[in-house]
């Protein structure tokens, strides 16, 4: 049976933190599929078809990883693709308390479904999707932050091309 695992997040736009997860998650698992939260509440910069697009197009070489898009319960969804694990990664104490919680929610659920945290790779530990769109926004240099996909779509969006 395949070890199939389920990588959501917002990803606007993913980082080398992001793939960091990614790829280090792939020395367990052998599928993840990178699930695309499609939240209409929330402000991205990039559409979701963009975010999908742009991750494949990053990730285009890597054929054990899928991008997907999802709306609705995490726990659903996960279990729709036969998947029985969601990893999570983790920078800082802050973003265990918060994780913690849906993780705990999501076991009450009463799934099979486990989650599995991550510590991000120390040198990624700063790093933010937020971040990396406010250096950006302010022509500061993300080449250490982003694939120069991800650069040229930021620096399109915000006018700098």
């Amino acid at each position: 049976m395949k070890k199939i695992a389920v990588y959501p997040g917002s990803f606007d736009p993913i980082t080398y933190g992001h793939l960091d997860i990614i790829k280090r998650g792939l020395t367990i698992f052998d599928e993840i599929i990178v699930a695309v939260a499609n939240n209409s509440q929330k402000n991205s910069l990039f559409s979701t078809e963009e975010r999908v697009k742009l991750i494949q197009d990053v990730l285009k070489e890597e054929r054990r990883v899928t991008v997907d898009t999802f709306s609705g319960l995490l726990i659903d969804y996960v279990a729709s693709k036969g998947a029985h694990v969601i990893i999570r990664g983790l920078r800082a104490i802050s973003d265990f308390e918060y994780e913690f919680q849906i993780a705990q929610m999501n076991s009450s659920i009463g799934r099979e479904i486990e989650t599995l945290f991550m510590m991000t790779s120390l040198q990624y530990g700063y790093l933010s999707s937020s971040i990396v769109k406010e250096v950006c926004s302010l022509n500061g240099d993300i080449d250490s932050f982003v694939p120069a996909e991800i650069k040229s779509a930021l620096k399109a969006k915000y006018g700098l091309a």
